[in-house]
């Protein structure tokens, strides 16, 4: 396995996360209850054991997509994306979604989380191909 290219499609994904939930961060804040500060972002927001947890979650889908693409010859940046817009639609987005379902959460979290992981994860695909 080429470890360089899942650790930069992992950090892509990453840096993916950092734009797409700072442009959805007050609707995401709003619906998803965690507690705030008094400027309305989230009080343990800045904890970089959170981060650090956050990006390996994000390298375990790298690497497992990596592993998926070579066993199922995909080998061209289109194909990635497809594989990997397919992996978030129909893996990942359906599964975040039974949690915000069952825990009684804003739907809303099911369009910003699951939207998230089908775009990073497609994104994340083609990087992955371009290696």
């Amino acid at each position: 396995m080429d470890f360089l290219a899942v650790f930069v499609t992992a950090a892509v994904g990453f840096g993916i996360g950092a734009l797409w939930y700072g442009v959805f961060s007050r609707p995401w804040v709003a619906a998803s209850g965690v507690p705030t500060d008094e400027k309305g972002a989230p009080r343990d927001g800045g904890n970089p054991v959170t981060y650090a947890l956050a990006y390996l979650c994000i390298l375990l889908v790298a690497g497992m997509m990596r592993h998926v693409f070579a066993m199922s010859a995909i080998a061209t940046v289109n194909m990635g994306v497809m594989g990997g817009l397919g992996i978030g639609l129909f893996l990942i987005a359906p599964w975040i979604a039974l949690n915000i379902l069952f825990s009684q959460r804003p739907k809303v979290l099911i369009l910003i989380d699951g939207g998230y992981a089908a775009i990073a994860c497609a994104i994340m695909g083609g990087v992955l191909m371009l290696f």
